[in-house]
């Protein structure tokens, strides 16, 4: 059971209570594989009969369509795009993440309000301001962090597309060069990630193993987490599922 309760002042017209579900975030630099982890997640603890939601970033009907819209235009400056994730964000919880919790769900996000931090901060916004305007946000019942060097990033982002504009600080950069700028600015993100993690006692995984191994610790350490969750009646039996099994 999940209490709810935020980083700062909270969102306008919540009351104390206790959420039935659990909130689990999964954070890390792009490309580490956290979409992967999350569906591999979703999938496992369905199969175990629990009842699972996942969202992202730039997903919420208010404001996903907006920010990217922006991105394509490079039309606002740092503090408004920031104000727009915010809007995202608070969208995202007051539609869709809460209201999950409350029904007994199992929420997992792919980033939350920790990368928002982080991108911020690297791109020169205050800090105290960036978590003052995020103090709606709720706190999760586990974070985890999957931690891994720029040296692998680089061949992860090949493989998958190329390095990204925004994901190599090409919007801020005062270098030109995709490669020495995606460089750059992945090392300040990971600096930012670790100091995050001893702040906010995030559960980092190594996330340079395998797929596979990198899921299994994942997938104990989750186990833990939903442990005290009742699964949903299974819709052949009626009966309740058994805890995911440990494949």
């Amino acid at each position: 059971m999940t209490s709810l309760t935020f980083f700062g002042h909270g969102l306008p017209g919540m009351d104390d209570e206790d959420l039935a579900g659990k909130l689990i975030a999964v954070e890390g630099p792009d490309a580490v594989g956290r979409s992967t982890q999350v569906a591999l997640l979703r999938e496992w603890l369905e199969a175990g009969g629990y009842a699972v939601s996942s969202s992202g970033l730039k997903r919420s009907d208010l404001a996903g369509t907006g920010i990217a819209a922006a991105k394509r235009g490079h039309t606002l400056g740092e503090l408004t795009m920031a104000l727009f994730y915010a809007a995202d964000l608070a969208d995202r919880l007051e539609r869709e993440i809460i209201p999950a919790l409350r029904a007994g769900f199992v929420v997992l996000t792919d980033r939350y309000m920790y990368s928002l931090i982080a991108r911020w901060v690297v791109r020169g916004v205050d800090a105290q301001w960036i978590r003052s305007a995020l103090g709606f946000a709720l706190v999760p019942d586990a974070v985890f962090y999957l931690r891994c060097p720029v040296e692998t990033l680089v061949p992860r982002a090949l493989r998958s597309g190329g390095f990204d504009y925004w994901e190599s600080g090409m919007d801020f950069s005062p270098d030109s060069d995709y490669y020495r700028s995606y460089l750059a600015y992945q090392s300040r993100m990971l600096e930012q990630f670790d100091s995050l993690a001893a702040e906010y006692d995030f559960h980092c995984i190594d996330a340079t193993q395998s797929i596979e191994a990198v899921f299994a610790e994942l997938r104990d350490a989750v186990g833990e987490v939903v442990a005290e969750l009742k699964p949903e009646r299974t819709a052949a039996t009626g009966t309740r599922a058994e805890s995911p099994p440990m494949f």
